[in-house]
């Protein structure tokens, strides 16, 4: 993340994005606001697809998602270090199905792996557009892997 020219703002958002969205919520929040500031809070708050408890349906938290990563307004700090914790996250899916095989997708509960690879498609088509550069085509490259591991196991 930071040898993709990010600030330490983001570095340290990078740290905390999923806090608020896993524990604790908009009061989670706030503590990395007062703690870290506004710049990091924003990022965390942007990368965060609900604080909402229950947690809306998993498809239509991530489809909203992927439209907020879409808009123009969207920050590039915020495209930054969604975008590494999803390379970093589609690295490990990948590692993982390679070790495990379809029983992987059990972890995911309510997804299957078509859910999951449909997810980490259009996130690699929307940074490939919105944050180009080497993080972007790694991810579309990583995404590009699982596909075909999974085409051949199904």
């Amino acid at each position: 993340m930071l040898e993709d020219g990010g600030s330490e703002d983001e570095a340290i958002a990078a740290l905390l994005h999923d806090g608020p969205e896993d524990v604790g919520g908009e009061a989670t929040l706030a503590d990395i606001r007062e703690r870290f500031g506004d710049p990091v809070a924003a990022i965390v708050a942007a990368c965060s697809d609900t604080f909402e408890t229950p947690k809306p349906p998993w498809r239509e938290r991530k489809e909203s998602y992927l439209a907020h990563l879409d808009e123009p307004g969207t920050s590039q700090g915020t495209l930054r270090v969604s975008l590494a914790d999803k390379l970093h996250n589609a690295r490990a899916l990948l590692l993982d199905y390679r070790a495990e095989g379809d029983a992987v997708w059990e972890r995911f509960k309510t997804r299957s792996a078509a859910d999951q690879i449909w997810y980490y498609r259009t996130l690699a088509d929307i940074f490939c557009r919105r944050r180009t550069g080497r993080m972007a085509d790694e991810l579309e490259r990583v995404v590009g892997e699982l596909e075909r591991a999974v085409g051949r196991r199904s």
